[in-house]
């Protein structure tokens, strides 16, 4: 049985991240009383309920199915977030993501029409591994014209490390990626045998010394709600408030809203941004 490294990398993150304060192992770390960080393999075994030469092959690869109750006390153990606890699930349980073949995305054409009529929004649309597919024009004219990129590059964590523009555009820009790379390593533990995931993660590891570090953490990201904190050279600073809802009946897709909060200068500039693009016809959807 080949080891599972993902899970493997993920759990020994987790032991390291885990503060043996809080999980109830003792006083917190001092250079005389604890030489690593985080939680020793024998304390997470303990807790765990499970035995340490258990855990150690887990933790290595060398056993890849944990019980749902094992996935649960370790959960449990590592104090894990929803979204990571649920990856945890997705890593300990693989062979189960990959009976079905996954259709090319498409969007509906009424969610093309529907973002495409937000004219004082900046709208997009998500697929999997972060696939641009739909933006309207504001969105467009705030990130960048997905419709004039090649196919393969029409890809959102693509385009935030590839692209300089990203860079100077958030002005938060190291969290925005590193929340990026969480989001796409979500999506790796549901889909571990997706092709287009493996060549996209391996174009950014070497051509990204960020990514390749952020990737290596093994954190995880669900994308919800938030603030983007952003400049445009046309019109200047841009504070956006985002919201991402899952489109129901159309798997692994998400619309992404961003409003800018009534009477601010953030508004009156997205207003001016709009104005440079007012009487152009682009649709929605990328092509």
């Amino acid at each position: 049985m080949a080891a599972n490294t993902d899970l493997s990398g993920f759990l020994r993150t987790c032991r390291a991240n885990t503060n043996p304060e809080t999980a109830g192992v003792g006083a917190p770390d001092t250079a005389a009383g604890r030489r690593v960080r985080g939680l020793r393999r024998e304390e997470v075994a303990h807790l765990a309920g499970v035995s340490v030469d258990y855990y150690t092959r887990l933790e290595q690869g060398r056993h890849s199915t944990p019980s749902d109750a094992v996935v649960d006390a370790l959960a449990r153990v590592f104090q894990l977030e929803p979204a990571a606890r649920a990856h945890l699930a997705d890593l300990a349980r693989p062979a189960r993501h990959r009976t079905r073949k996954t259709p090319p995305q498409r969007v509906r054409p009424a969610m093309q029409q529907m973002i495409a009529s937000m004219t004082e929004h900046p709208a997009l649309i998500l697929g999997r591994r972060t696939d641009v597919l739909a933006a309207n024009p504001l969105a467009r004219a705030l990130l960048t014209d997905w419709t004039r990129l090649p196919a393969r590059d029409r890809n959102y964590t693509r385009w935030i490390f590839l692209d300089p523009y990203a860079r100077t555009a958030f002005l938060d820009w190291p969290s925005v990626a590193a929340d990026v790379v969480g989001t796409l390593r979500l999506y790796a533990g549901r889909n571990p045998d997706d092709v287009r995931l493996s060549e996209l993660v391996g174009e950014l590891t070497i051509k990204s010394s960020e990514f390749r570090t952020w990737w290596n953490s093994h954190k995880v990201h669900e994308r919800t709600h938030g603030t983007k904190h952003m400049t445009h050279p046309a019109v200047g600073p841009i504070t956006l408030r985002y919201e991402a809802l899952a489109l129901p009946g159309d798997e692994d897709q998400t619309l992404f809203l961003y409003t800018a909060d009534p009477g601010s200068a953030s508004q009156e500039n997205l207003r001016l941004l709009g104005l440079t693009i007012s009487g152009q016809q682009n649709p929605a959807e990328v092509p």
